[in-house]
């Protein structure tokens, strides 16, 4: 398999077998959980090289997410051009610009949570010709964490698709986000309800609700979920699961990290 440049993006065959049955088990569990209703799997292939994303490309998964938006760059002008790119990670608005202006195939941006961002998004979206308008995600804060990026709850997120919906031309508003406390998630027993993906559920709701002139008929999509509870967070309809190190294992350190390394050995 050639990249650009010509040089040779080796597949170790044994990667690529343990890749395949990886998101084939996760695709299972998600068929399982979903009752059959369709859920998007974004396979986060952050700090995993190339070949790993090719691998899976081949297996025919075409959503990958990623957290840096200069690996997106550098892994999207390597890789085939119908793959769809989701960029999930914190977003500096001084990036929003050039990430969305570089990358065609860029399919969602998951992590908006300020004006600013939305509006650099929308016009490094108008950069490129004949683009269909970029969709994305309002990320919503549901656990109250200062670490956490997203806006509150309310008014705040309510402003912030508002503005996206009037004055973002180049933006699609398809939906939120929320990435909620892992403990949280961690101490959710069998029978009870997140309470991170209740809060976004009724925020939907609600602002489904009140933006009900600006939206029309479209309904807004959830993105909750991740390794260790897609299942409970698609119970309670979730439409986009983004999974991770369940598929791909263990990541290396970011300074280690090479977007052309060589293939990883199986680790199975």
């Amino acid at each position: 398999m050639s990249v650009e440049g010509g040089e040779e993006m080796k597949i170790d065959p044994s990667r690529a077998a343990a890749l395949s049955s990886a998101i084939k088990s996760i695709q299972q569990r998600i068929s399982t959980a979903s009752g059959g209703r369709q859920v998007r799997l974004v396979a986060v292939s952050k700090l995993k090289p190339a070949s790993d994303i090719q691998a899976l490309y081949n297996d025919g998964q075409r959503h990958f997410g990623e957290n840096y938006a200069q690996e997106l760059m550098e892994k999207a002008a390597i890789l085939p051009k119908d793959i769809r790119w989701h960029f999930i990670g914190g977003l500096q608005s001084n990036k929003a610009k050039p990430l969305t202006s570089s990358v065609p195939n860029l399919y969602l941006v998951s992590s908006v949570d300020s004006s600013k961002k939305a509006t650099q998004l929308s016009k490094g979206r108008s950069e490129i010709p004949n683009a269909e308008s970029l969709n994305i995600h309002i990320q919503i804060n549901t656990s109250g964490e200062e670490s956490k990026s997203g806006v509150t709850p309310g008014p705040e997120a309510t402003e912030l698709a508002r503005h996206v919906l009037s004055s973002c031309p180049n933006l699609n508003l398809v939906g939120l986000m929320t990435i909620g406390a892992i403990a949280r998630s961690q101490a959710v027993k069998e029978g009870e309800e997140n309470e991170d993906f209740k809060t976004l559920v009724e925020e939907r709701d609600r602002l489904q609700q009140e933006l009900k002139q600006e939206l029309g008929d479209r309904k807004l999509e959830l993105s909750m979920g991740m390794s260790d509870d897609f299942e409970a967070a698609i119970g309670m309809g979730s439409d986009e699961v983004r999974v991770g190190s369940t598929i791909f294992g263990e990541r290396p350190k970011r300074e280690d990290f090479q977007v052309k390394a060589k293939a990883e050995e199986s680790k199975s």
